[in-house]
């Protein structure tokens, strides 16, 4: 089959590589009919090559059709159209139980002390072949695949792999009172959708902060309040201004580690790229610093008492944290992988009726060739094209 897989920093390919086969009763194959390059892969693309080898298959957000099933496979069959969640998850440890099938004790990657493997994602999360592929083997899967109506095209059910639950949980995370407002930071795909998700769960005042020009526009045409943050001198004096001088009551940092402006933190992950692998795993294990300028202008603008809720990705082992603000302010944190499954209950109704109300069909700006994986990586990394949400076609 052919598949996409990493080969370098910036150096993605599409290899022709053996056809995935039933490992374990609980698996399946899908043949994979749309897969999203998300911005979390960009990690992969920029700095975390240290975990991840020459010629794994990328990909954490595919849907498709199922072509095989292994005997203790029994809520799905072969023909399902079927959607793939992230997080890889047994449904019935301690964990999943609970609601927090990110933290699956089956699958917890117990060498590097994470929690559930992840599709397509490093050593970190399982060194689990991914869904940017022809083909796709499905761990868990008597329990992870969500099986989804034949009709509607694939865009209306996609995004229930990754970027539907991280928002949703994001939101529920923030905790915005009912008419209360919030403010993203970063309105890429996640954020931009923790935005729509705001305003479909009664937020009074959704405000988004971005510096790409075309990211505004978008969220503006949603009815999102919008603030380039690179136009105000005293952003944060800006924001308390939009929210009766207190500052939103909850904010959402859909940034993470590839914030801009943080200059060490991006110094610290380049040079971690120029060493050799096994020097630099324990480097960032024990040293890594992120690009914290997101999480701490989150901080910064939520009001006393709030919520700052974390779905853009970190992984810093002595990140500098503000403590004393935080402790100031009574600041709740809350943060985590995507409980994929816990969400799906309130998402199938959005992306299953007549209506689109949070506007999935039309949420992807190119739709193209797995071939052509390459190109959509770069354009996705440097917001070229207008490229916004890029959806391989295998």
């Amino acid at each position: 089959m052919r598949a996409v897989a990493w080969h370098g920093t910036h150096d993605v390919r599409v290899d022709t590589v053996p056809d995935p086969t039933i490992e374990h009763p609980t698996d399946a194959i899908i043949r994979v009919t749309s897969s999203g390059i998300c911005g979390s892969d960009l990690h992969l693309y920029e700095v975390l090559g240290p975990y991840i080898d020459e010629g794994d298959i990328l990909g954490h957000e595919p849907m498709g059709i199922v072509e095989a099933v292994g005997a203790e496979v029994t809520h799905i069959a072969v023909g399902d159209r079927v959607v793939i969640p992230f997080n890889i998850s047994c449904g019935h440890c301690h964990m999943c139980s609970t609601g927090l099938q990110s933290q699956c004790e089956t699958t917890q990657v117990r060498e590097y002390g994470t929690g559930a493997a992840l599709l397509g994602y490093t050593k970190l999360y399982g060194q689990v072949p991914g869904g940017q592929a022809e083909l796709l083997r499905v761990p868990q899967a008597h329990y992870g695949p969500i099986k989804v109506p034949e009709g509607p095209p694939d865009d209306r059910f996609l995004y229930l792999s990754d970027v539907l639950p991280t928002a949703w949980q994001a939101v529920k995370y923030a905790d915005v009172p009912e008419g209360g407002s919030v403010a993203v930071l970063g309105l890429g795909p996640i954020g931009e959708m923790c935005t729509r998700v705001a305003q479909h769960l009664g937020a009074g005042r959704v405000i988004g902060l971005d510096l790409v020009p075309e990211r505004l526009r978008r969220s503006r045409e949603h009815g999102v309040e919008t603030v380039d943050v690179g136009a105000h001198d005293d952003l944060v004096g800006h924001v308390r201004d939009l929210t009766d001088g207190r500052g939103p009551d909850a904010v959402i940092d859909a940034v993470g580690m590839e914030a801009h402006g943080a200059v060490l933190g991006k110094l610290a992950q380049r040079l971690a790229g120029f060493l050799p692998d096994a020097v630099a795993r324990k480097a960032i294990e024990v040293a890594g610093v992120d690009r914290l300028s997101a999480l701490h202008l989150s901080i910064e603008l939520v009001r006393r008492g709030g919520t700052v809720s974390l779905s853009g990705v970190y992984g810093g082992a002595v990140d500098p944290m503000p403590m004393l603000q935080m402790f100031d302010k009574q600041l709740t944190l809350r943060m985590g992988q995507a409980n994929v499954r816990r969400w799906i209950d309130d998402l199938l109704p959005l992306v299953t009726g007549d209506d689109d109300p949070l506007g999935v069909e039309s949420f992807a700006t190119h739709r193209i060739p797995l071939e052509e994986a390459p190109h959509g990586y770069e354009i996705f990394q440097k917001k070229q094209d207008g490229a916004f949400k890029v959806v391989l076609k295998p």
